[in-house]
């Protein structure tokens, strides 16, 4: 297959076959390793990892797909120098029809200037402004987490960001609007997983299509009144912002980023504030060294300046990502034969990589399974033993751009936490996480909240 016909943005493709030469294992027929990806993919990497090194294939419905490991895989795929790989293709057979055109589904001089549009969204000014949603969501929150009864952190937080990403992101108020659209948002990434991969009524592809549908009605009805606005939220940003070469949006691009903004606004936080309140419960002189950290600033909201001062809930959250990281896998496809520790793999061929392979690496880490966040101290800084060995927000021209949106988040969240409440987790608790398609725990995590107020 020519270079030019697998150009990112040409029609939708299978992706090749052609390495049945790379070690690995095929499963049954179809369904390939499903079943062990769906239920563990972290032990199934592993065991893969050990049995056949640090390439390997393997098939998932009816797709086979290369798999590269460790940190050098990440940079070799992720910073792609030689453009050798599409995002966009990559993601396309699990969330192209639901994220159509998002900006993790473009490539090369096409991604560059939709990012580049989309940049002005994620500027300072923009996260001053995101801070006193953040604020605002937070307290009211944690108001009402001091009557509840039988506490699951993970779905009380999931409310709390999305809740968050309507005021930041879209401008609305908290009400029964927001509600549906928070809804809609959940059944479109529930159906990124779907294993029957056709709209059948009633299942989880045809629910997720029709959420799509909704929203996309929701962002092009107010489209018009947002490019006249002087309201701050990202929705009204996307709509009017133009670069310094006079581009900007057209109605369909605001639609399919915001859609994919959201889901990316909301579920990766999430995730990883929920492993981070699990470390705090489990590790209590961990909230004892947050609230130190905090009582410089009293009970006021913090600046966007005095973010930098809260270096303890950096490190926490930092290492809540690396045991857990929000995106497990990532997904490209070859766009012209590349190499890889001796292998030769072809053109159109899927290929994912993982910062598992790099967050437990011993070669990087001491003691990679132990909870640790001192490891990310100036003084000890094994992140920066390589330059992917802390990879949770990808890299390379697509590494998240909400990144700092999401650092800010987990260190305005963190700090009221352990100021209005004590976490403790049930006794003889374990932890026990679906890993796929974001990883959350099973029992949607009890917590003891006991409020110090």
């Amino acid at each position: 297959m020519s270079e030019q016909a697998m150009q990112p943005g040409g029609p939708a493709m299978r992706a090749s076959d052609d390495v049945m030469h790379i070690p690995g294992e095929d499963g049954v027929p179809f369904f390939g390793l499903a079943r062990e990806f769906l239920t563990d993919p972290r032990s199934m990497a592993h065991r893969m990892r050990d049995t056949y090194g640090p390439v390997y294939r393997i098939r998932f419905l009816g797709q086979r797909t290369v798999t590269l490991s460790g940190a050098d895989a990440l940079q070799l795929v992720l910073q792609d120098r030689d453009k050798n790989f599409s995002s966009a293709k990559g993601w396309d057979h699990s969330i192209g029809r639901l994220f159509a055109r998002g900006l993790m589904l473009m490539d090369f001089d096409e991604h560059r200037l939709h990012r580049r549009i989309m940049q002005a969204a994620f500027k300072r000014d923009a996260l001053v402004h995101y801070m006193k949603a953040m604020h605002d969501v937070s307290r009211q929150h944690l108001a009402a987490w001091r009557d509840a009864r039988n506490f699951r952190f993970y779905p009380a937080i999931k409310q709390l960001t999305l809740d968050n990403a309507a005021v930041a992101f879209l401008g609305i108020e908290l009400d029964e609007r927001a509600n549906a659209l928070n809804q809609d948002f959940i059944d479109t990434v529930a159906a990124s997983l779907a294993v029957v991969r056709v709209p059948v009524p009633g299942l989880a592809l045809w629910r997720g299509l029709r959420a799509r549908g909704r929203l996309g009605q929701f962002f092009e009805s107010r489209i018009p009144e947002r490019r006249a606005s002087d309201m701050q939220d990202t929705f009204t940003r996307l709509c009017q912002t133009v670069d310094e070469e006079g581009q900007r949006y057209s109605d369909a691009d605001i639609i399919n980023h915001m859609i994919f903004l959201m889901m990316a606004a909301h579920d990766t936080v999430t995730s990883s504030l929920t492993t981070a309140a699990h470390a705090l419960a489990s590790y209590p002189e961990w909230q004892d060294r947050l609230r130190a950290e905090a009582e410089q600033f009293g009970d006021d909201p913090i600046s966007y300046e005095q973010l930098d001062q809260l270096s303890d809930s950096e490190m926490l959250f930092n290492e809540a990502l690396r045991l857990w990281g929000p995106v497990p896998y990532i997904p490209r496809r070859s766009v012209r034969e590349f190499e890889f520790l001796g292998h030769r793999i072809p053109a159109n061929v899927q290929v994912g990589v993982s910062p598992d392979g790099a967050h437990y690496d011993p070669q990087i880490w001491s003691h990679p399974d132990r909870f640790d966040p001192d490891r990310f101290s100036s003084e000890r800084a094994e992140h920066r033993q390589h330059p992917f060995a802390f990879a949770p927000y990808g890299g390379g021209a697509h590494k998240c751009i909400g990144m700092h949106f999401a650092q800010i988040l987990a260190k305005v969240f963190l700090r009221d936490l352990v100021n209005h409440f004590d976490l403790a987790l049930p006794a003889g608790h374990q932890l026990r996480m679906q890993q796929v398609p974001i990883p959350k725990p099973v029992d949607g995590l009890p917590l003891k909240l006991t409020p110090r107020r």
